[in-house]
């Protein structure tokens, strides 16, 4: 008797989920990245084997450069919440009397970050873009000993947000009195704890 062979039949994938999936996957990505934000002072940070990461949130950067003129440091200050930022504009204009409109407060709610003195702030939020990064390759927060304006702008901060961390961002030819003038003002301020923001550089072998 002959057997009967069954006719063999091609075996189609549809492809179409998957390509879905796909652009799925893409656009929520694309949603969801938060991009880094331009610096507005250059730091060349120093190596080191240390791994711990900083936190992903609530986090106060104290960003360190040299003077170009050799006379000391530059020094900026950055939080990572707008919401933060506008609390701290507020305790400027309780402090200090200044008074901005709803332009300059969203204007400075998305600066990531300020290296002006107070008494400069309102005109550096009515410059262009291209003037304040002009501006921003000559200024600095004051630190000296009679008018140390980092220290109130920690203040605003911690009281904007109890929960923020602080860390240092020093570039790695910043003269050493200027990095203990900020150490100081942290202690100043009755904080001991604090990050330094290096990068990582490999692990020596055993």
């Amino acid at each position: 008797m002959a057997k009967f062979k069954a006719k063999k039949q091609n075996i189609a994938i549809d492809m179409t989920p998957m390509v879905d999936l796909a652009f799925l996957l893409i656009t929520f990505f694309m949603l969801t990245v938060k991009f880094r934000a331009p610096e507005s002072l250059e730091v060349h940070v120093p190596s080191s084997i240390a791994d711990t990461p900083l936190p992903a949130q609530d986090i106060m950067v104290i960003s360190v450069a040299p003077d170009s003129s050799g006379g000391g440091g530059r020094v900026f200050f950055g939080v990572d919440s707008k919401h933060t930022r506008l609390a701290i504009l507020e305790k400027i204009q309780e402090r200090y009397g200044y008074v901005f409109d709803d332009r300059e407060k969203q204007l400075f709610s998305v600066l990531p970050e300020i290296g002006v003195a107070f008494e400069q702030l309102k005109a550096y939020l009515n410059l262009s873009e291209a003037e304040r990064k002009a501006f921003d390759k000559h200024t600095s927060i004051p630190i000296d000993s009679t008018n140390n304006q980092l220290g109130q702008w920690i203040l605003f901060a911690r009281y904007s947000n109890p929960k923020i961390r602080i860390a240092i961002r020093s570039d790695e030819k910043t003269p050493y009195p200027v990095i203990a003038r900020i150490i100081e003002t942290l202690k100043d301020q009755k904080v001991h704890r604090f990050n330094l923001i290096t990068t990582l550089e490999a692990q020596p072998k055993s």
